[in-house]
């Protein structure tokens, strides 16, 4: 099977660049399923109904979250209605989950949605949830296993990395809006830091730069702001999985000027 995964989609930037890109790039690539992290998707913060449907409808196939899930508390009742994760180590009282099956090709893929410690909410610990998680999946014998492991630190992702290599398909690291230049495959785990966001790429992580810069140089928080105007970009991981192994994965940069820029993963003997 044949995954594609978008990154933190920022606002109308990141939707519009999906909307134009997206259909596309699953004819060109011969795409099977489409993972994409909504936390940001309106107006930076958090995911609307109406901009839920919209990104269905561009092709996006399941949406994972982060931080910013509960951000749109009229996006609550869809997590029981739509394909929409969010982090899976939220106490279980909370709406929704963060582990989702799905048919494709015959074959089964779990759609795995974890959040880091540092920086981030309280929550229970990821390490352990991701653990108990992959190893009930591999109980029911399901082998295909993807994570979009959304956290502050890149200790805590290499970290993910190391415990659950050769046991889960992809990680994919979210939150920072900052793309790495670290896309590997080991023991038939793909592996990236961060996949970096989709949205608009000539500010401060998509945002208006104003509002982060006062707080920056004086320590006030202000109110964070799409730009109106700015320049975009589409970043996305494309793996294929075969029998719970990554076979081979790709990185692709998808500039509005046209520009796209691939980088293939190392692999690790």
């Amino acid at each position: 099977m044949r995954i594609l995964f978008i990154g933190d989609i920022v606002g109308r930037p990141g939707r519009e660049m999906i909307k134009k890109h997206l259909l596309s790039l699953k004819e060109e690539y011969s795409v099977d399923f489409v993972i994409a992290n909504y936390e940001n998707a309106s107006h930076g913060f958090g995911l609307t109904p109406k901009n839920a449907d919209e990104l269905f409808a561009a092709g996006i196939n399941c949406m994972t979250g982060g931080n910013h899930s509960w951000d749109k508390k009229e996006l609550l009742p869809l997590f029981q209605t739509h394909e929409i994760l969010r982090p899976h180590n939220y106490p279980k009282e909370v709406e929704g989950t963060g582990c989702k099956l799905y048919e494709i090709k015959g074959e089964q893929l779990a759609v795995l949605n974890i959040m880091g410690h540092y920086g981030m909410p309280m929550c229970e610990n990821p390490f352990r949830c991701a653990k108990a998680s992959v190893e009930s999946l591999h109980a029911k014998g399901v082998e295909n296993i993807f994570i979009d492991f959304h956290a502050e630190a890149t200790a805590e992702k290499r970290g993910m990395m190391m415990l659950l290599q050769g046991k889960v398909s992809v990680i994919v690291g979210t939150h920072t809006h900052v793309s790495t230049d670290d896309l590997q495959i080991a023991q038939g785990t793909a592996y990236i830091t961060d996949i970096g966001l989709s949205g608009c790429r000539d500010n401060i992580i998509g945002m208006e730069p104003k509002a982060p810069l006062k707080q920056f140089m004086t320590g006030l928080k202000a109110h964070y702001d799409i730009p109106k105007k700015c320049k975009k970009i589409l970043q996305c991981l494309i793996v294929d999985i075969e029998k719970g192994k990554a076979l081979n994965a790709f990185k692709l940069k998808i500039f509005d000027d046209d520009r796209v820029q691939r980088s293939d993963a190392w692999l690790e003997e």
